[in-house]
């Protein structure tokens, strides 16, 4: 009998590392973590992360954003994003849930509704 391999979606992920930077636009259809420089705009179907060393001037609109780095721009997440104590967000802010953990820095608007929708450019 074989067996069947079944690999999990969810383990694939792209990522900018530390030292990298793009400039322009970056659509993902799955999870994508920065953890270098971006100057442009994010476009993801799954969670974008922005790493502790990462930093993105432009924008992100995805479905799930976990923020430890500098951000300067707009965000819009359909479901959550996590601000962790590190993060720093210079922008306007559209989520259903927002998770701020002490220490973290935000300095914009923030607009919470259960219908936040993606727009893609």
């Amino acid at each position: 009998m074989a067996k069947e391999v079944v690999a999990s979606p969810g383990a694939m992920y792209n990522a900018l590392t530390n030292g990298s930077k793009i400039v322009g636009k970056i659509f993902a259809d799955s999870d994508f973590r920065i953890d270098g420089e971006v100057e442009g705009t994010i476009t993801c179907n799954g969670k974008v992360v922005i790493g502790q060393k990462g930093f993105l001037k432009g924008s992100i609109s995805c479905v799930n954003a976990e923020i430890i780095g500098t951000v300067e721009g707009d965000i819009v997440v359909t479901e959550t994003l996590s601000l962790r104590g590190t993060a720093i967000i210079k922008g306007d802010v559209k989520t259903k849930v927002l998770m701020v953990e002490p220490n973290a820095i935000f300095n914009g608007t923030c607009s919470m509704k259960d219908n936040v929708s993606v727009s893609a450019e």
